[in-house]
Order: C-alpha cells, then structure tokens, then sequence
C-alpha cells in the first residue's frame, strides 16, 4: 500500500562503551532530499549510510539526527604525544636554569597545543561503525512503519472521496441530456422566431444542421468516459503497492483536465455547481496526495 511521505522513527542503543541514539524525520517533497546531522569524524560513512536510506525512500525531505556519547576514550582515537612534551620541557627547563629561574609548567596551555594532540581516528572504530549502522537501519525501520500507518489512512481518505467524486460524474452524466433537450427546444423556438418576423421559410435541413452542430458542442460523453477512466485507474493505483505519488499526481491533473471541459461545454448552472463541487473535492484529494511516496 502507498505510504506517506511524512513520518518519524527513532531508536536508541546503550552499550557499555557507547549509547547513540537515532532520530529520522520527514516531510514532502518532490525528490529524495537526505540531510544529516551528526558528529564530523563520522563523515566517512555518510555515503554508506545514504545508500541505506534510498532503499526505504525515494521521496521526501528527511532529516536525520545522531546523538552519539562514546563511555571508552580508545574508542575516540585520540592520543598525547608525551615524548614531544618531554623534550619540550626538557629545554624550557634548561632555558629556566641558565637564567637561574626554576621551569614550571602550565599544563593548562598544553591541552591547548594541537601539536602535541594527535587524532588517529579518521575512520571510525569498526565496531562503534557496525553499531551505528544496525542503529540506523532499525530507526529507518521504525520510520518507515509510522508512514504506513499515516499511509494507510490517507489512501483510505481518498478511496472515500473516489466515491464522492464518482456519484458527483455520475449526477452529471444524468444532467446532460435534459441539457440537450432543453437546448435544441430553445434553439428550434428562436429559429422559428426569426424565421417568423423575417418573413423566411422554415427549413427542417437547416434546423437539423443547427440542432447537430449543438448537440456536438454540448456532448460530453467522451469527457465522463474518460473521467470514470480516471477514477478507475485512481482506485487500482491506490491499491498496488509500488511507489504511486507521482502516477495518482498525473491521474488527478487529467481528472481536473476533463471535469474542465465539462463545464465548460454544460453551459448550466446545475452543472457548474456539480463541477464546483467535483473541483473542490478532486482538489482536498490533490492536498492528500502530495504526501504519498
């Protein structure tokens, strides 16, 4: 079933030497848009890990945040070269004793000097990585299940508005006859009308051109077979489980397209007001699905 587009997943892992916590959230749009938010000595696994969302989206804006606390400081690969800050202080203590002073450190300024911190972390430990990865895989999965339930609300909102939409064609399709009928009777009269005051003769040949050239305008019957069509195909798309968004986005635009020119042919204020109706609720439906993958 189609799912939406919106949706939120979360999972957290606690381990002795790390806990991190995932949180995924989405919203509409029209092409798979993935930002991160997470620690920058992480980076290098980015691309894995965008390669593993596109295999449970393909639509959307999704933001995806990591909270991660390392508890094991080996686990950072960070290190203290003691052998520089040694030499370091051996000669500042010489420099101190040939000027008869006595050396003593300031060990706040030494946390300070990059240069005697060295990060061997360019790529993350393999386990903390693997368990990032199984982290992220399970709150992708817990995403993915808060859309199928809004998924399946949402298509069940729109199969009950294909029923509105349905009766509303159908109520149209019963107008247009009484339209041609009151229509050819209003033209035969006018016809007749001038014919009288003009003094002419009555021509059936020439009525019957004119009554044919107005049934033509006004039949819409190849409008309303196309939109049940429509309707049709709207509800089979609604019930298979591919990605659908953009084939139900195409479907209502040519829905909107023939309700159009039925109301634009109808020429009666009984059917402009079903075509209004139909509009406004073809629309609610274009609302909806602009949210399903």
């Amino acid at each position: 079933m189609p799912v939406s587009m919106t949706g939120f997943g979360r999972f957290e892992t606690n381990e002795d030497t790390w806990t991190h916590v995932w949180e995924i959230k989405s919203v509409n749009g029209r092409f798979l848009d993935v930002k991160w938010r997470m620690p920058g000595h992480l980076r290098s696994l980015e691309n894995g890990w965008e390669k593993i969302v596109r295999t449970y989206a393909s639509r959307g804006r999704v933001d995806i945040s990591l909270n991660l606390e390392v508890l094991d400081a080996g686990i950072l690969g960070v290190t203290f070269n003691e052998t520089l800050a040694k030499a370091m202080f051996g000669e500042m203590e010489k420099l101190a004793h040939s000027e008869g002073r006595v050396f003593e450190p300031d060990y706040n300024k030494i946390l300070s000097m990059s240069s005697l911190w060295r990060d061997t972390g360019n790529e993350p430990d393999p386990g903390l990585a693997e368990s990032l990865t199984t982290g992220l895989e399970a709150a992708l999965k817990d995403w993915v299940d808060s859309r199928a339930i809004e998924g399946d609300a949402m298509v069940a909102d729109l199969l009950s508005r294909m029923e509105t939409l349905r009766d509303l064609a159908a109520r149209v399709g019963e107008r247009v006859p009484n339209i041609l009928e009151e229509k050819k009777a209003n033209l035969r009269q006018r016809i007749m009308d001038m014919l009288e005051s003009a003094g002419a003769e009555f021509s059936e040949d020439r009525m019957l051109q004119e009554v044919a050239h107005l049934t033509d305008k006004l039949d819409v019957s190849e409008e309303l077979t196309r939109l049940d069509a429509h309707l049709e195909r709207l509800g089979e798309v609604l019930a298979s489980k591919a990605e659908v968004g953009k084939k139900l986005d195409f479907l209502i635009q040519e829905t909107f397209r023939e309700i159009n020119t039925c109301g634009n042919k109808g020429q009666d204020t009984e059917v402009s007001r079903l075509v209004v109706d139909f509009k406004a609720e073809l629309e609610r439906c274009r609302e909806q699905v602009q949210n399903i993958e």
